[in-house]
């Protein structure tokens, strides 16, 4: 199957920032377990894209998550450089992951797009608040994930992955992220009126 240049800018942009945070990263067990999961997704968009065309703003809300979490299993997320925010806005601890768990809700967008493309719904309540409900599944899901990784890994490859950073409500703050995402992305889901189109260029 031929890619458009869209496709070929998404995953060609992937796979190189990919084998530049795969060289030399900070712990090389936490860069795996970060890693795994981003490379599952991707196989996932490669399978969908076979029969779904998204369009091309899918595919930059969903290129955000990539490139941020790539970039966090390179440093791991609590050393990614973040210095210019967290002294900004005066916070305690690195919230370069929040950032990276709220562009997880983005993935609403095109899911949305597939729901209403293929009338998997005829309820317009149903088009906005099934995304979001995913995500928020979704979201649980890596948390619970997150936590086993950290009971049964190496001590500080976990505490890297967990990313809790001292603090006790992470995981709660985690999902809120990632809910407060989704219902953006659905947002700007209803202002352009829904699915944009396919992407054929």
């Amino acid at each position: 199957m031929k890619l458009s240049r869209t496709q070929v800018l998404f995953f060609g942009s992937y796979l190189a920032l990919f084998a530049l945070c795969a060289m030399t990263p900070h712990d090389r067990p936490v860069w795996w377990a970060e890693n795994l999961p981003i490379m599952l997704l991707v196989g996932l968009i490669a399978w969908v894209q076979r029969v779904h065309s998204f369009s091309k703003l899918s595919y930059g809300m969903m290129f955000f998550l990539l490139a941020l979490h790539t970039i966090g299993g390179h440093y791991t997320f609590a050393r990614v450089p973040f210095d210019f925010v967290t002294e900004t806005f005066g916070f305690e601890r690195n919230h370069y992951d929040r950032v990276a768990h709220f562009t997880v809700g983005f993935y609403a967008f095109p899911l949305a797009e597939i729901i209403q493309r293929r009338k998997l719904v005829n309820s317009r309540w149903l088009l906005y608040l099934f995304p979001i409900f995913s995500i928020v599944s979704l979201a649980a899901a890596y948390e619970l994930f997150e936590w086993r990784y950290a009971l049964t890994a190496d001590p500080d490859a976990g505490l890297a992955v967990l990313g809790s950073q001292g603090d006790i409500w992470d995981a709660q703050k985690d999902m809120l992220a990632d809910t407060l995402g989704a219902i953006v992305a659905m947002g700007v889901f209803a202002f352009i009126g829904g699915d944009p189109g396919h992407e054929d260029s």
